[in-house]
């Protein structure tokens, strides 16, 4: 438990989109000093140093040391991810560190990095935000009730415009890792969060932007209790302003569909029933970029203060890993 009334102080890796949203949602939350942030670009650098001129600017990591630091945030492509926290552990910069989904792109990196940071003590946390959505937190109270009875399959996508006109032979995707850790693992940490443990049966890639890019993904799954799953995950179609997650979930009661926006229960022989997310109370204390990422910030320096491990860390999202794993292995 952390006890000293003095602000938490903050170091933030990568500026681009991710890490200017995360570093100005932490500097609208009470107790926390963004005091260190790290970029390579010179140019983002100087636009960075106008907003928090009294932080610590640098292109080196390295720089983080001697600054005392409660927590470093990792925002960077995924395929940075594990040199990156390797280098906090070593250099000893922070104990407590978060770090956008997903952990690594690797099911083996992700358990080295996950024994480093239990041998360095501190609240680890990955960035699965979707578990703060009011839809989704509808779905999962409605499921912990059992109103569909018995589960018997679900569908999820995850779908976004992201690459949808990138030219054939683009490396603009490769840089971001693949669809399913990029895109993919959300509606995965979602299902997982509803349903337990899964296992993939079947699963398929589709390289549509370069021979060796992760473009498109279907796979399924099952549980222990026999329950049938089916993804699809692509970030390439068309018309999707932002990306959109869902799940369809069956039951021997019904079915219950849910978004971010909306949660349908439509029991058997009954009307749908519907919550939208502008009746869910979806209010927080300062919006950027959507409520969930205020509520993810504010659940971290709150465990940090009170040393209660996050429900979403590098330890307990290993499924995560695994479950992205045996999709690349099985779709070989």
């Amino acid at each position: 438990m952390t006890t000293n009334s003095s602000p938490l102080k903050i170091g933030v890796v990568g500026l681009g989109k991710m890490g200017i949203m995360h570093a100005c949602l932490l500097n609208t939350l009470p107790n926390v000093n963004v005091c260190a942030l790290c970029d390579k670009s010179r140019l983002i650098r100087t636009i960075a140093k106008r907003s928090f001129s009294d932080a610590l600017v640098t292109d080196s990591l390295d720089r983080f040391a001697g600054l005392d630091l409660d927590a470093v945030y990792v925002l960077t492509p995924i395929p940075a991810h594990y040199p990156i926290i390797k280098r906090i552990y070593a250099k000893k910069l922070a104990k407590n560190v978060f770090v956008e989904k997903t952990l690594t792109s690797s099911y083996s990196q992700s358990v080295e990095l996950c024994t480093l940071s239990e041998s360095h003590g501190g609240i680890t946390m990955v960035g699965y935000m979707k578990r703060f959505g009011a839809a989704f937190n509808q779905a999962k109270l409605l499921l912990e009730k059992q109103v569909l009875g018995e589960l018997e399959s679900f569908e999820a996508y995850a779908f976004s415009s992201d690459f949808a006109d990138v030219p054939e032979g683009s490396s603009l995707s490769k840089a971001r890792g693949g669809v399913i850790e990029d895109l993919g693992s959300h509606v995965v940490d979602l299902a997982v969060w509803f349903f337990g443990d899964l296992s993939v049966t079947s699963a398929k890639f589709n390289s549509q932007i370069s021979p060796d890019s992760e473009d498109d993904v279907s796979f399924n799954v099952t549980d222990k209790t026999g329950l049938l799953g089916h993804f699809d995950v692509s970030w390439r179609k068309s018309n999707y302003r932002m990306p959109e997650f869902g799940l369809s979930i069956h039951g021997t009661n019904g079915t219950l569909d849910v978004n971010d926006d909306e949660v349908k229960l439509t029991l058997n022989g009954s009307q749908p029933k519907r919550w939208y997310r502008h009746d869910m109370d979806d209010n927080v204390g300062f919006l950027l970029g959507g409520p969930e990422y205020y509520r993810e910030n504010q659940y971290f320096i709150r465990s940090i203060i009170s040393g209660e491990p996050v429900k979403s860390s590098f330890k307990t999202t290993l499924s995560i890993d695994y479950l992205l794993e045996q999709v690349r292995r099985l779709s070989r």
